[in-house]
């Protein structure tokens, strides 16, 4: 099997538990992990939204041309608000969808990326509960990570459910075993029971 290769866009303002929690995981997985740095000017320290500073691999025109298997998307609400502002951010998520390949958001992303720029319109999403208002009635989902197999799209609701949903990434890239081989090390919530998803 070919190693799964995941991008994480990140733009100052980014939520950065959600981006390491992803990252971390995405490297105990043995994925090929890539950081972007969306800023304009392609400066790679960014600031996140409590002041923690992380640097990313390259800006995101560097790697835009490369092929991931999911895109993941990080909220806080300044950065998800800067991604969603980004032309290349959404070109390149609108060509993940088009190719069906995964796409990863979480927090305020499935809101203020996906929603607000009309980016799968027929998928359901979960969001962080002060956004879920922003997204059509029809399509949403209350579950801490939700999964839409149709669409492949995975979204979830905030800091607190991030390690759930980096796990879910490893989950629909890898498989369970995978999943399993990951999450047992790290003492994750038993009630999770990796090993026993789709048996």
């Amino acid at each position: 099997m070919t190693t799964p290769s995941v991008l994480v866009c990140l733009a100052h303002g980014t939520e950065e538990i959600e981006a390491v929690a992803v990252i971390d995981v995405m490297v105990r997985a043995g994925f090929n992990v890539t950081t972007a740095s969306a800023a304009e000017n392609g400066e790679l320290t960014l600031t996140c939204s409590r002041g923690v500073k992380l640097v990313a691999d390259a800006p995101l025109v560097k790697v835009a041309d490369e092929e991931y298997d999911c895109i993941v998307i990080p909220g806080g609400v300044d950065g998800a608000t800067s991604l969603g502002e980004s032309a290349l951010v959404l070109e390149m998520l609108r060509q993940q969808q088009c190719d069906q390949k995964w796409v990863a958001a979480i927090c305020a992303a499935p809101a203020l990326v996906l929603e607000k720029n009309g980016l799968f319109p027929d998928a359901h999403k979960a969001c962080h509960p002060a956004f879920i208002h922003q997204i059509n009635e029809e399509k949403r989902n209350a579950k801490r990570v939700f999964t839409d197999h149709d669409h492949h799209l995975i979204t979830s609701q905030g800091p607190g459910t991030a390690l759930e949903f980096a796990v879910e990434i490893v989950l629909v890239l890898a498989g369970k075993e995978k999943a399993k081989e990951v999450t047992d090390p790290m003492v994750m919530i038993p009630s999770l029971h990796y090993d026993k998803k789709f048996a």
